[in-house]
């Protein structure tokens, strides 16, 4: 876009889903983060790495895929992993034949804290967002951030 070229701007209805959107996801994050924080001690944001690294096999990734796993910098991960190691959730390691990177691993406590406030998380998913929505409308949210999630990963590949 030169300088004397207009913007496409928003449309009405398009600046009320953009607005809404915004606005209700940072509720939400805000939401559940309350509800983990007051009854578990830990915060959303903990909790997500928590959940990643459950998943992987043997509960261990390497730094940079975690960070990338939740859409944060690697920076970001990494202060966030040593405080959590500090509460002894995480450990960072070194894999046997690849020296140069550092893997973030579940604890035991990690693991123990993860199940405890899993199902806390899940009835505010639920409450907050899935039970407010049609199965037509969940399977449209799912599509259009799916799509929304693989162009801004290509975005990220290309810069």
């Amino acid at each position: 876009m030169s300088e004397r070229d207009e913007p496409d701007w928003l449309d009405v209805r398009e600046m009320q889903a953009w607005r809404s959107y915004v606005v209700a996801s940072a509720l939400l994050r805000q939401q559940l983060h309350a509800e983990l924080s007051d009854r578990h001690g830990i915060a959303l944001g903990d909790y997500e790495l928590l959940v990643v690294l459950s998943e992987q096999d043997d509960h261990r990734m390497r730094m940079t895929e975690l960070a990338a796993s939740v859409g944060g910098s690697k920076s970001r991960v990494s202060h966030q992993v040593s405080r959590m190691e500090r509460a002894r959730l995480l450990r960072r390691t070194q894999y046997p034949g690849d020296g140069r990177a550092v893997y973030a691993e579940l604890t035991g406590s990690g693991l123990a804290t993860l199940q405890e406030a899993a199902p806390t998380h899940v009835e505010g998913v639920r409450e907050h967002l899935i039970d407010l929505l049609t199965d037509p409308e969940r399977t449209v949210i799912a599509e259009v951030f799916g799509r929304v999630l693989d162009h801004l990963e290509r975005q990220r590949t290309v810069s």
